[in-house]
């Protein structure tokens, strides 16, 4: 190190060493002088401070935004918790409507019913049928009516021992007896794989109008009478079908009744064998 650059560094740790004796001396002169001195400073420089003060400031909104993120994304999560249990509120108060609807239906004194579930369905635009979780041990026969909470939905076609099949009104090969309500007028609702069968076969159609209820009909001795269907309605080329009355978008607890007076299907349905008949087949294969 060069003298000159010695003699630089001694003056200013003088200097230095000055200014902090200077600043620690406790008198009434100095304090004044010290206040003096800072005020000319301080109030010069302001606009030296403004750069650092702004950064501080940039630094605390920078963290802020990010508590915010944060807070954001732990809401969105909370959201989307709180969407979950509302799905499932919403599919819990459907399935205790439909139970309080199934409670208030009144039915024939004579009919009895069994709930039953729905576990599948025939995922078929040919075929329109659907599982349930009840079968032969719970006493099921084949060809008994079925309704949800509201109207009727079809027949059981094939029982096994824990489940059965049954066949909706919207089938293809569903074929219904039927009276239209005032009028009297006898119909068969014929299935065609849509929401609203058609109405076949009906006597006068000048006594049917749009609206008018549609109820089962005893005759044949295999449904109840008086069972609710729907309503009438007509389709683009004026002809007439069935509004249904039960939810087929919705099945999900079903009522199979047992109808005291009903006839014994003998032709069981083939979409569920039986085992009696399945070990009746055996045997009879067997040497």
């Amino acid at each position: 190190m060069n003298p000159v650059k010695r003699l630089l560094m001694g003056i200013v740790v003088f200097c230095l060493l000055a200014i902090f004796l200077f600043w620690q001396i406790d008198n009434l002169r100095v304090e004044r002088f010290r206040a003096q001195v800072t005020d000319e400073i301080v109030t010069r420089f302001v606009w030296l401070m403004s750069p650092i003060t702004a950064s501080f400031e940039l630094i605390r909104d920078f963290q802020s935004y990010q508590r915010l993120v944060e807070q954001n994304e732990e809401l969105r999560s909370e959201l989307q918790q709180m969407r979950t249990w509302k799905e499932a509120a919403l599919q819990l108060e459907q399935e205790n409507a439909r139970l309080l609807d199934l409670n208030k239906v009144r039915l024939d004194p004579r009919l009895t019913y069994i709930t039953g579930l729905v576990i599948a369905d025939s995922g078929s635009a040919f075929r329109q049928s659907v599982l349930l979780n009840v079968g032969s041990n719970d006493g099921i026969l084949d060809g008994w009516a079925v309704m949800d909470g509201i109207g009727l939905v079809g027949r059981v076609s094939g029982v096994g021992e824990t489940s059965s099949r049954v066949i909706l009104l919207t089938d293809a090969t569903s074929s219904i007896p039927a009276i239209i309500q005032p009028s009297g007028q006898t119909t068969l609702i014929n299935g065609d794989n849509s929401l609203a069968p058609q109405l076949k076969f009906v006597e006068d159609t000048s006594l049917v109008r749009p609206g008018d209820r549609v109820v089962t009909s005893s005759d044949g001795g295999i449904f109840p009478p008086n069972l609710l269907i729907g309503q009438v309605a007509t389709d683009t080329a004026g002809g007439l079908r069935v509004r249904l009355a039960a939810d087929f978008e919705r099945l999900k607890f079903l009522r199979l009744l047992r109808y005291q007076s009903a006839r014994t299907v003998e032709d069981t349905g083939a979409l569920i064998i039986p085992n009696s008949i399945a070990r009746a087949d055996e045997n009879t294969v067997r040497p």
